[in-house]
């Protein structure tokens, strides 16, 4: 019984914003254009394919509605996404990777990426962990160039 007692406790615990939701948040010391800029120089400099670039907020401002500068930047290496799509074809819905850099109400600008391991886990891409490791890493270094003052 106490055990019930205490699973049933600790499934009503709230879960902090981000804890487990598989992404990645860094605040920029740029604005929005300025970290998405940087981070496609940083992909161009190391032959990391541009798949698209959006401008949410100026597409809002064309539909005559608002939006905080908010920016999505596309990009991918096949050498990496290609086995996890092989482990799970699924993983597709989620690749190319992607970040995404706005400002929030605040004024701070976030960017925001989904966790590779997160992504893998998802779709059940198992056996690829070797590439899930390397855009890991290269996640995490290319996206901290983005977000440093320059």
């Amino acid at each position: 019984m106490k055990r019930l007692l205490l699973v049933v406790c600790l499934a009503l615990l709230p879960i902090s914003a981000g804890a487990e939701d598989g992404l990645v948040r860094k605040q920029s010391a740029n604005d929005v254009k300025t970290t998405i800029d940087r981070l496609e120089s940083i992909l161009r400099k190391r032959g990391i394919g541009i798949v698209a670039r959006v401008d949410h907020a100026a597409n809002a401002t064309r539909a005559g509605l608002k939006l905080r500068p908010t920016e999505l930047l596309l990009f991918g290496n096949p050498k990496l996404g290609t086995p996890v799509m092989q482990a799970s074809q699924t993983a597709a819905i989620d690749l190319p990777m992607k970040v995404v850099a706005f400002e929030g109400e605040d004024g701070k600008v976030w960017a925001i990426y989904n966790k590779p391991s997160h992504i893998a886990a998802r779709h059940g891409a198992n056996g690829a962990d070797r590439q899930i490791d390397m855009m890991t890493g290269a996640l995490d270094k290319l996206t901290e160039f983005a977000v440093s003052k320059p």
